[in-house]
């Protein structure tokens, strides 16, 4: 098991973090799963277009129409329950088919980190499972 480190930089942000991912990966590793899960419950864990940043803008407005930060009708007294609301629809972990010592990833998809109570440090848990 490894870990990925990140600080993020604003309250609602998706933060790709395939390269650190692809790192972990040892070549010798001739099939297997990288299985990631987000330790925290105002962040998850999406798999996205990772060519055009347009894409991560309108994830982000669309979560913050759907559920935007202030509600007056929110009980959680930390005042971030639109942050745990995100986090529970895009989901804490992926699981990523591994062949030949490379992410299976479709041409434009990244992984990607999404925090929505930011600006914070981050960390996923990153483990191999051999097949």
């Amino acid at each position: 098991m490894q870990e990925i480190k990140l600080r993020t930089s604003s309250r609602d942000s998706m933060n790709d973090i395939t390269g650190k991912v692809k790192s972990l990966i040892p070549n010798s590793m001739k099939s297997g799963i990288c299985v990631l899960f987000c330790e925290h419950t105002t962040a998850g864990l999406t798999i996205n277009e990772n060519a055009d940043p347009d894409v991560k803008t309108d994830i982000i407005n669309t979560l913050d129409r759907m559920i935007p930060f202030v509600q007056p009708g929110f009980l959680h007294r930390e005042g971030n329950s639109a942050a745990h609301l995100k986090s529970s629809l895009i989901g804490c972990s992926l699981s990523i088919p591994i062949h030949n010592g490379h992410l299976i990833l479709g041409r434009w998809q990244g992984i990607y980190l999404c925090d929505f109570d930011g600006p914070r440090e981050r960390r996923v848990t990153v483990t191999l499972i051999n097949a």
